[in-house]
């Protein structure tokens, strides 16, 4: 967690008698008086060899950049460069070469690092014509990163020629984070402040190089700009009408906010607005187009994705494996409806969606 005290802080998971806690585990002050403004981890494509560190890259309101190293015991810096002259908004690592790191800063200036050799820039872009404030390298693609900014423009880039992106994609406001999907590969979420939210599908412009990218859905929320958006990596599977007892990491009932047997299951949304839909959807006369519904319609069935579901692209291996306590095959799984988390600025609400898709 990266927090306006200028901390980077780690904290676990862990589990009590009725529910899971956040406990803190280890923290580091990057500097003083600066705002800790964002952290990657080197983790991001398929985790890391046995012989890789385990590093974070941390950006501050300084402009300065921070590598970091996590043991068992503590956090350690690694190195501290200035890359802006104002604030770096933003700091991500390229998932294929986690050598390099990538910076956004509010001087509107994208650069890329090498962290063996800090102090001077691989390259730098002047291609937004403001601050830059959301970058992704693609946990899919070895040489497609994603940039966003406050000129309301996302674009997508080749990393081998960081010359011009390859792909300009209007949105509806200043891009402030960008998430890759953990398994749909072509599907990049965006949060766009008061633009609220978008996800793209970004297929034919990463295939064929055409600057197409179509907006599957978008949703603005009133009063509210929306800062961080990210998916779930827990996906949707049928449950049989007669099927007793929970899957592994389900909500069993439809209303997130009871109370279940087992506290594992439990999902409390802080905030929700009424459930939008969008067109095309499902009508009564059968057509089926795309859905959104915010965390008080979510419904059923939720599984955790595995590592054999991201290297094969996101659809479930189905050969001897079984996802329930009650013996489901993940034949079952349905890739078409996926979860995102957005919060947003001024009403302070963390909104749960299901997003449906076919």
């Amino acid at each position: 967690m990266a927090d306006a005290g200028g901390t980077i802080e780690l904290l676990r998971l862990v589990r009590s008698e009725n529910t899971y806690t956040l406990q803190p585990f280890s923290r580091l002050a990057l500097e003083k008086q600066c705002l800790a403004l964002s952290l990657d981890w080197s983790t991001g494509r398929t985790g890391r060899a046995s012989d890789q560190p385990l590093n974070i890259v941390s950006s501050d309101s300084t402009g300065q950049l921070h590598l970091l190293n996590v043991d068992e015991a503590a956090l350690r810096v690694v190195a501290t460069w200035q890359a802006h002259c104002f604030e770096a908004w933003i700091a991500a690592f390229n998932y294929w070469q986690t050598e390099i790191v990538y910076s956004g800063g509010d001087d509107g200036l994208l650069k890329g690092w090498d962290t063996r050799t800090p102090g001077t820039p691989v390259f730098t872009s002047k291609r937004h014509s403001m601050g830059v404030c959301s970058i992704q390298s693609s946990p899919h693609w070895e040489n497609i990163l994603a940039t966003g900014s406050y000129d309301e423009h996302i674009l997508l880039w080749d990393t081998r020629a960081m010359k011009q992106p390859f792909a300009d994609i209007p949105a509806q406001g200043g891009v402030w984070r960008l998430r890759w999907h953990p398994y749909h590969q072509h599907l990049l979420l965006a949060a766009c402040m008061h633009g609220g939210f978008e996800i793209f599908n970004c297929q034919k412009a990463i295939e064929e190089k055409q600057e197409v990218c179509t907006a599957s859905e978008s949703h603005m929320l009133p009063n509210s700009l929306v800062y961080g958006a990210d998916w779930s990596w827990l996906y949707f599977c049928h449950l049989p009408q007669t099927q007793q007892g929970p899957c592994l990491g389900s909500f069993p009932y439809s209303n997130p906010e009871a109370r279940t047997a087992d506290p594992t299951y439990n999902l409390k949304v802080v905030g929700q607005l009424p459930a939008p839909s969008f067109g095309p959807s499902a009508d009564d006369s059968g057509e089926v187009g795309t859905k959104l519904q915010s965390g008080n319609k979510l419904m059923t069935s939720l599984q955790p994705l595995t590592e054999d579901m991201r290297k094969s692209g996101g659809r479930p291996h189905t050969a001897g494996t079984k996802a329930c306590d009650s013996g489901l095959s993940l034949e079952a799984a349905n890739p078409d409806v996926n979860l995102l988390a957005t919060c947003s600025f001024y009403d302070h609400i963390l909104h749960l969606w299901k997003w449906e898709s076919s």
